[in-house]
């Protein structure tokens, strides 16, 4: 019945530090553009960026005037997006030259190594290497 996650959505006020933050930064490649001229909320611009059989639909409304902020507590529902990389020391390295910073970690286990990264917006991704045996 189920095949698989289609895609995950992310909405952002800046789409375009967003989509050069999962391309540049995380070796997304855009695959379309859409825009839907009327919703409720008004125009909606929409990116597809892939990565390995994932999507990410980065979301704006350009003629919003405000987006509520994030809260800093947990909430129920969905807390991050996590990314399996081959190493995750390698790819720390490879994110802080490019200016990006762990925001924890790594955080090394029996079987896996863990790591988050925030995007621009200080959305969580989680890097996870599995030690598979």
């Amino acid at each position: 019945m189920f095949k698989r996650i289609d895609h995950i959505e992310l909405l952002t006020a800046a789409p375009e530090r967003t989509i050069a933050f999962y391309i540049d930064a995380l070796g997304f490649r855009e695959r379309e553009r859409a825009h839907i001229p009327e919703t409720p909320s008004g125009p909606l611009e929409l990116v597809y960026l892939e990565l390995g059989g994932t999507t990410v639909e980065v979301m704006c409304y350009p003629e919003a005037t405000s987006i509520p902020p994030r809260s800093a507590e947990q909430r129920l529902g969905w807390q991050c997006l996590a990314l399996e990389v081959e190493d995750i020391d390698n790819a720390l390295n490879t994110l802080e030259q490019k200016g990006v910073k762990a925001a924890w970690g790594p955080v090394k286990r029996q079987d896996y190594a863990r790591a988050e990264i925030r995007d621009p917006d200080g959305n969580p991704i989680e890097l996870r290497e599995w030690y598979r045996q």
